[in-house]
């Protein structure tokens, strides 16, 4: 082993984080997560008999770099967001596909279930994921369903073992309406979808005001929740930090560093206008939040005016969401497309002081699409093994991916009128 990595491997923490291994050229050839980084990423230099896979990408390795989270079940989610940003070529050969798991939770049925699956539908459920390591997802669920209690099959109204532990939301038994229990899986859904922070305040607010008003079942209710998920918190799964410590990753870093920020962009929104000759169009807004995606905060629009201009189309999405001081502002806004777009933005955001930064790719939404992005009205190309160019790659990609999404959908609407 390399003296500097061996040094290096002495400093590993004993706490829970995502390490990123890379080969002798600097690039990121793996993601994983740990409960004890120490343990886990020295496990791969001890002489040990490994299949031949991991001998093949434990030969590979030059470096090791890692993040430290709070806990195990923010490792989890960290790894996953990781692992889609810097698409590592070990995790594809080393990882079977059964271990990528979503959660389902179709919210139009009438008495919903959650379950598991590594292939999503197109069916109008809500996916969250992909979680990389179905176990350990499913711990974080099971946790959850004491706060959250939820079915796990489809719903049949006989009474169960479940009923009895208080795993279900006992509608079998005249507990609750499928109303609330609906309400009730939609701050599951917001909890695991990152939403957490806002979710704690909604639910203390929530308590207060239905205590003021007597409604004293229902005060009780999100009393419970509120400490529940603070206990929650304090035990094992999620944190106050939002996965990450900011400070550790380096996209973040860099870009600070290239636009001349105070400190690294917090909140990112990405921006993408998607139609077909003018009809059904439409903008997304994607969120990512510390680096990560936050796919609660993601927002769609319909476009009311130039429907067959993009430069137009931009300029009113970007109007219509800066009205919205509800929403936090965002520390940078990343759009698709190049000078012309930028330049056209710049105007509308100069009172709130964001930052603007287009991402110039001639219409080429592939993965392999170089990345040059729109920097003070100048083209920058960046390396696509970069940090910064594998993180606006990833924003880009979710932006565009959301925006065809809405689109698709107001296309198949139309066509059945």
């Amino acid at each position: 082993m390399d003296v500097v990595l061996k040094q290096k491997l002495d400093k590993l923490p004993a706490l829970p984080g995502v390490y990123f291994h890379k080969n002798a050229a600097g690039e990121i050839i793996y993601v994983g997560k740990a409960a004890v980084l120490k343990n886990r990423v020295r496990q791969y230099f001890h002489n040990t008999k490994k299949d031949p896979k991991t001998e093949a990408l434990v030969a590979e390795i030059a470096d090791t770099d890692w993040i430290i989270v709070e806990t195990e079940m923010d490792a989890l989610f960290l790894e996953s967001e990781m692992i889609k940003r810097y698409m590592p070529k070990w995790n594809i050969l080393l990882r079977d596909d059964k271990t990528v798991s979503y959660v389902r939770i179709n919210m139009n049925d009438e008495v919903p279930y959650v379950s598991f699956t590594r292939n999503p539908l197109d069916d109008k459920a809500t996916y969250i994921g992909p979680f990389y390591g179905k176990s350990a997802v499913e711990r974080a669920t099971k946790i959850l369903r004491h706060i959250f209690p939820y079915y796990i099959k489809p719903y049949t109204g006989k009474k169960t073992l479940d009923t009895d532990l208080g795993l279900t939301p006992g509608i079998e038994i005249g507990k609750c309406e499928p109303r609330d229990y609906k309400r009730n899986l939609k701050k599951l859904i917001r909890y695991l979808e990152g939403d957490r922070e806002k979710l704690l305040h909604d639910l203390e607010k929530t308590m207060y005001n239905e205590a003021s008003k007597g409604n004293y079942e229902l005060a009780a209710e999100a009393r419970d929740q509120l400490f529940g998920l603070k206990e929650l918190k304090r035990k094992i799964v999620f944190s106050d930090k939002e996965f990450l410590d900011i400070s550790s990753d380096q996209a973040l870093l860099q870009l600070q560093k290239l636009l001349g920020l105070e400190k690294p962009p917090r909140r990112i929104e990405g921006y993408d206008i998607s139609h077909q000759s003018g009809t059904n169009t439409v903008a997304s807004m994607v969120v990512f939040i510390n680096g990560a995606a936050a796919r609660s905060e993601y927002r769609k629009f319909k476009i009311h005016t130039s429907k067959n201009d993009d430069l137009k189309s931009m300029q009113e999405v970007i109007t219509r969401r800066l009205k919205h001081t509800e929403w936090e502002y965002p520390d940078l806004i990343i759009l698709d497309g190049g000078i012309t777009q930028v330049n056209a933005i710049l105007p509308l955001v100069k009172e709130f002081g964001i930052p603007v930064i287009g991402r110039d790719k001639s219409g080429d939404h592939s993965k392999s699409a170089g990345v040059k992005i729109i920097v003070h009205g100048d083209i920058v190309p960046l390396s696509n093994s970069s940090h910064i160019s594998r993180l606006i790659a990833r924003i880009d990609e979710e932006a565009h991916r959301f925006a065809i999404t809405y689109h698709s959908l107001l296309k198949r609407k139309s066509m059945l009128k």
